[in-house]
């Protein structure tokens, strides 16, 4: 079990200095999707996606998500995935369980572990749009999202 995680982590740490070295080489925005998948006030493209059939089939994923001024999302949980966000412009406000509510800005990232309460999902700008990065490791047999309760 102990082994999983390590290599679940390896994988988490290994996309994100993918992700980072994309951004820094101007590479990035080559690999976006001429489409993004729209919500209100909010939208997610899918930049990769890979089963890891040599970490128990988990699937990696790398996610851009764009929020308008004061869009947010209801508490909610990731069930089966470790989630890393890097944010790369505006102002994100995120809490994860008990933690401190923390306001993030360019360059800085966050870590949810799998399960763990994401109490705030937050652009705070009134004006500002807000673009981050999602990295997830996931199991599959377990649901993306659930409502928090």
């Amino acid at each position: 079990m102990q082994i999983r995680s390590i290599l679940s982590h390896i994988a988490v740490a290994a996309t994100a200095s993918l992700a980072t070295l994309l951004i820094a080489t101007g590479q990035f925005h080559s690999l976006l999707p001429t489409e993004a998948q729209a919500q209100a006030g909010q939208r997610t493209t899918d930049l990769f996606k890979q089963e890891m059939t040599d970490v128990m089939g988990r699937h990696l994923t790398v996610r851009l998500t764009e929020r308008d001024p004061g869009n947010g999302s209801a508490a909610h949980r990731h069930p089966g995935s470790h989630t890393v966000g890097y944010i790369l412009e505006g102002t994100y406000e995120v809490k994860i369980d008990d933690g401190p509510a923390r306001t993030l800005k360019a360059g800085e990232v966050f870590y949810e572990y799998p399960n763990a309460l994401h109490a705030i999902s937050r652009n705070p700008s009134t004006t500002e749009k807000l673009k981050y990065l999602i990295i997830q490791v996931s199991d599959p047999s377990k649901p993306a999202t659930v409502p928090a309760q």
